[in-house]
């Protein structure tokens, strides 16, 4: 069957966000009990998955919701400095013109997506918004969704940017493209086997087409 309903991840797969929310991470270090990044650790935070992080940073887990929250928070002040993705607005253009229904799933507020969107002009090209409050939460709300618009999962791709939304999309047996411009390396994405690994907004076309 071919694709006929793509739902995006948000931050750095749609939206740019990663350097502004490495900047808020590193303002809220003090308040939460771990070390702020250097610049040299980058490189090394882009190759560990969401629970390898957490992990290393020595937070609670139960301390991770309020420091999600306190991050959508913050970043609601920098929204309108925020751009999308090179690429993405002709793409979201394409898929529209082809037809494909578009949605997003995001572990960021939905308030905050909204009016990224409308700063962009982008707005008009989705059809749903789901925020997923929970950063391990996205099989569950791939399946809520799934299930709520009765959409035949073979149907469906999910486009991300972090090994998380391979392995939500793998856990329900959707397929999944995985992005490498965002916040997890191609490197790290490759090991957790997207059904594709792309480097530019525009290949996303082709692996449509291909489906066909």
């Amino acid at each position: 069957m071919s694709i006929k309903v793509i739902v995006f991840d948000f931050d750095g797969t749609l939206a740019d966000t990663f350097n502004a929310i490495v900047r808020i991470a590193n303002r809220l270090a003090d308040d939460f009990g771990y070390k702020p990044l250097m610049p040299s650790d980058i490189e090394k935070v882009r190759n560990l998955s969401a629970r390898q992080i957490i992990h290393e940073s020595g937070v609670p887990l139960f301390k991770i919701p309020f420091l999600l929250k306190r991050i959508q928070s913050e970043l609601r002040k920098d929204i309108e400095f925020l751009h999308p993705v090179p690429g993405i607005p002709d793409l979201l253009k394409e898929l529209t013109r082809q037809e494909i229904m578009l949605g997003i799933l995001t572990s960021n507020s939905k308030d905050n997506v909204e009016d990224f969107l409308k700063i962009h002009g982008l707005d008009g090209f989705f059809n749903f918004i789901y925020s997923e409050p929970s950063i391990f939460g996205k099989s569950h709300a791939l399946k809520r969704l799934i299930d709520y618009h009765n959409f035949p999962p073979q149907s469906l791709m999910y486009i991300g940017d972090e090994t998380r939304d391979i392995a939500a999309s793998k856990k329900i047996n959707i397929k999944v493209i995985a992005v490498s411009w965002g916040f997890n390396s191609s490197d790290v994405l490759i090991n957790y086997n997207p059904n594709f690994l792309v480097n530019y907004p525009r290949e996303v076309l082709n692996i449509i087409a291909k489906l066909d």
